[in-house]
């Protein structure tokens, strides 16, 4: 059942060539073609966990772009501001997968479409129907104007009234993490939801002390302050608080999109009105789950799913 609440994310996707054996890619020889992209992953997620899913983008007028389209029109995501573009290549990545699960990232966006956005695109009228509008640290790498249309679109969601999250989602192979401080300085001040990995929060204030993240959190006004760490489980620091869950243990095949997993999760379970410490079990459930299958957006689970999962329930398979 689709969910009374709206969700809002912009940002490049890809074609992701998934290795199909694990190991260093010079030694890799086939590639089976996936879709992948970090705000199209959150918007993948939020969809099949019901939530009304919208993805703004530009595409390559090419058979890659089409197959991204397809793909995400059958999840469910609103496509109506996603537009194909004549002479620019639809991004590329190819992935590599080591034995326990861990990987990299190669990058071909050079030209990406998403170059073609301009912030007069961004128009009130996209926002009708939003709850919550998601923004991640790869739009902004990807070129330094995205901050300009970050900024109107943050612009309009706080004139609406429109809670608004944040995932830094570092790319160091797209810009230096002096730009990346920068830009996300800049943009602390509009954040309500901070959802950082820790490694990233490292990278981002030279430590990760539970006092430096309180000391950012109160600075910025930040409401809420999420801290992914992996198979450490995840905790949350609001209204002057900390909460902290664990980790499901779970056999991790590919962990790419498990941040963005666990992203559409904690929004899920935030536009819903869990309280805080089952906000936390929700978003690990959900990016638990994206790990145990190969892709980037594969294993993100559906809302039937995840219940049972939490709940360490047994599934009847047949």
């Amino acid at each position: 059942m689709t969910s009374n609440f709206g969700v809002f994310t912009l940002g490049d996707a890809m074609i992701t060539m998934n290795p199909a054996v694990k190991g260093p890619l010079r030694f890799v020889s086939q590639f089976e073609r996936k879709v992948g992209g970090a705000e199209l992953n959150f918007a993948i997620g939020c969809a099949r966990l019901g939530l009304r899913s919208k993805w703004v983008s530009r595409l390559g007028k090419d058979e890659f772009g089409r197959v991204i389209d397809h793909f995400a029109r059958g999840e469910g995501i609103d496509m109506s501001d996603v537009h194909f573009v004549e002479g620019y290549p639809t991004s590329l990545n190819f992935k590599e997968i080591r034995e326990d699960g861990s990987g990299k990232t190669f990058y071909y966006r050079y030209q990406s479409p998403i170059l073609t956005m301009k912030p007069e695109d961004i128009t009130a009228s996209m926002f009708e129907g939003i709850n919550l509008v998601h923004i991640t640290g790869v739009y902004l790498a990807i070129d330094p104007q995205n901050m300009q249309i970050v900024k109107r679109v943050v612009q309009i969601a706080k004139e609406k009234g429109l809670a608004i999250s944040f995932d830094p989602n570092i790319r160091l192979k797209l810009w230096t993490i002096e730009e990346a401080r920068k830009a996300y300085f800049e943009l602390f001040p509009y954040v309500d939801i901070l959802l950082t990995g820790r490694d990233e929060i490292h990278l981002i204030l030279g430590e990760d002390s539970d006092e430096a993240l309180v000391s950012l959190a109160e600075k910025y006004a930040i409401d809420q302050l999420v801290v992914k760490d992996g198979a450490n489980g995840s905790k949350l620091y609001t209204k002057g608080t900390w909460h902290e869950k664990e980790a499901f243990s779970v056999e991790a095949v590919d962990t790419v999109g498990a941040g963005d997993g666990f992203d559409a999760g904690y929004i899920y379970a935030f536009l819903n009105d869990y309280p805080c410490e089952e906000r936390l079990v929700f978003a690990n459930g959900v990016g638990a789950l994206a790990t145990t299958v190969s892709g980037d957006n594969e294993g993100l689970p559906y809302l039937e799913e995840v219940f049972p999962f939490i709940r360490q329930e047994a599934v009847i398979e047949r």
